[in-house]
């Protein structure tokens, strides 16, 4: 028999089943944003979903490092196909899908990317641990969710929110950006579009 390390501790036990409800949640949202395609009602929603599990992730972020039971990652099936789920996040944000953000803000270099593109690796991080999580394997889960928070999707949750905010400050705030006028007025249209935020 494998010896598989220390049993995991008590209260690492109830962050696991604490992480793993608020990223059930946001897969969960996600899928149903995306299969909804409202943009403008996406936007706000979006928000909270992204804040939320940012949040938790911050929390993982804090913590000691976790310590996988294994030198490798534990086989636990395929990775989940989200192809479709990046194809209608992209067809949805449409012309506000490409943003720039400064990926390293100690090496300041604004790079271009996409919400979708983002938004899908982000819950293909996430979904990566919730399989070790429901294989039972909570010290890989936890180790794999503190370790992309750090090293992938924290970072991608912080642009994609700044992104989504930006557009709901062009809308209520009427900014105007030199150059950016196709934008905002994409921006405009697409939280018209939706239900309007509350204040």
């Amino acid at each position: 028999m494998t010896d598989t390390g220390a049993p995991i501790a008590p209260e690492s036990d109830d962050l696991a089943d604490e992480f793993a409800a608020s990223v059930q949640q946001f897969l969960a949202a996600l899928r149903a944003i995306a299969a909804a395609g409202d943009a403008g009602g996406a936007i706000p929603l979006l928000l909270l979903e992204i804040s939320q599990v940012s949040l938790c992730g911050a929390r993982l972020g804090i913590q000691n490092d976790f310590t996988p039971s294994a030198e490798y990652q534990p086989d636990v099936g395929p990775e989940a196909d989200l192809e479709d789920l990046r194809v209608h996040l992209a067809q949805m944000f449409d012309t506000v899908d490409t943003y720039g953000y400064v990926f390293d803000p100690y090496v300041p270099e604004v790079v271009e990317s996409q919400l979708s593109d983002d938004l899908t690796s982000i819950a293909s991080d996430l979904e990566n641990g919730l399989r070790h999580y429901r294989a039972g394997d909570l010290d890989e889960a936890l180790w794999w969710w503190q370790f992309s928070y750090v090293a992938n999707w924290g970072n991608l949750a912080g642009a994609a929110l700044n992104a989504l905010l930006s557009v709901v400050s062009h809308n209520r705030l009427d900014a105007e950006f030199t150059g950016e006028a196709d934008v905002v007025a994409a921006a405009d249209e697409m939280l018209e579009e939706g239900e309007p935020l509350a204040t």
